[in-house]
């Protein structure tokens, strides 16, 4: 055989087996094995270190930091807390809400109808300050009325008022399976600026779309007593000011508080939940906790 020629590249004759390329460990493979040792052996594959998988043909990745701080629900949220029946958002702005209930003005006569668009006309005319009318449908669980006639069915002794009883509850059963009862609430939000509502709009007006689309982040509002005070007693004024108003085209309204304003909120972001579970009240809830006690610790083993 010539130098610096491989038996792998000749043409194999017929009949002649031809030596198989080792395979393995291609470190082992220039290793020479010296007489009266062992062989050496390849390491074990599950203790090979393994590369990152990537894209085809891009080599061993190095694998990706973990997300320092990775966004949350909460950082998306535009308020920051509720208290004495406001909401502060994140910029320090404040809202009140006003539950409103409805008028029937399909049963109006006309000289109703036009004193009350006079009168709401008036009302939107006498105000000096920005609001935000909400009109919110929800899907009305009946389940609860219906155990109530099923309660007093079962103490109805009349016969025949009984079976009016179980008519009427089938119906009403039959009713909410085949249509969605909604129910309609009415509120009215107030707010209020420290820097000024026409401030205020003017910022809204810059980069509308960079804040759409910004990535939200964790914002700690400060607010200090003097500003707080002057807040709360402007909403207040506000908020006269517009149950005043309402009363004059003879719609109840009140103020929410800060319980309500929890349940709104609720029931807003939870639409499905809040129906098959209410937000139950936090007065009725009680735990048992555990403190220390005043005085130093004891010491030593045990008795």
């Amino acid at each position: 055989m010539p130098p610096n020629s491989s038996p792998y590249n000749q043409t194999p004759a017929q009949g002649v087996p031809q030596p198989v390329p080792p395979q393995g460990n291609p470190v082992m493979q220039q290793t020479m094995q010296i007489p009266g040792q062992p062989a050496p052996q390849a390491a074990p594959a599950q203790f090979a270190p393994q590369p990152t998988p990537g894209p085809v043909g891009s080599g061993p990745q190095a694998a990706k930091p973990a997300a320092k701080n990775p966004n949350s629900t909460q950082s998306t949220l535009q308020l920051s807390e509720m208290r004495d029946s406001m909401v502060i958002m994140n910029d320090g702005s404040f809202r009140a809400v006003i539950a409103c209930k409805s008028i029937n003005f399909d049963l109006m006569s006309d000289r109703e109808r036009e004193g009350i668009e006079y009168s709401y006309q008036n009302f939107l005319n006498s105000l000096n300050f920005p609001v935000q009318i909400l009109i919110r449908s929800q899907r009305v669980d009946i389940g609860p009325y219906i155990d109530k006639l099923i309660g007093i069915r079962r103490g109805q002794d009349n016969m025949l008022l009984g079976v009016l009883m179980d008519d009427y509850i089938n119906f009403i059963d039959a009713l909410s399976q085949e249509a969605n009862i909604m129910e309609k609430s009415f509120y009215i939000v107030v707010p209020y600026f420290p820097k000024g509502d026409a401030a205020n709009l003017v910022e809204q007006g810059k980069g509308f779309f960079g804040k759409l689309f910004a990535r939200p982040q964790n914002v700690v509002t400060h607010i200090d007593a003097a500003s707080y005070q002057k807040a709360k007693d402007e909403i207040k004024n506000r908020v006269d000011s517009v149950t005043a108003g309402l009363f004059q085209l003879g719609v109840q309204s009140m103020q929410l508080d800060t319980k309500s304003l929890g349940e709104l909120y609720y029931n807003y972001y939870n639409p499905d939940t809040a129906v098959r579970q209410p937000l139950g009240n936090f007065d009725n809830m009680a735990t048992t906790f555990v403190k220390k006690a005043p005085g130093e610790a004891p010491t030593g083993g045990v008795q």
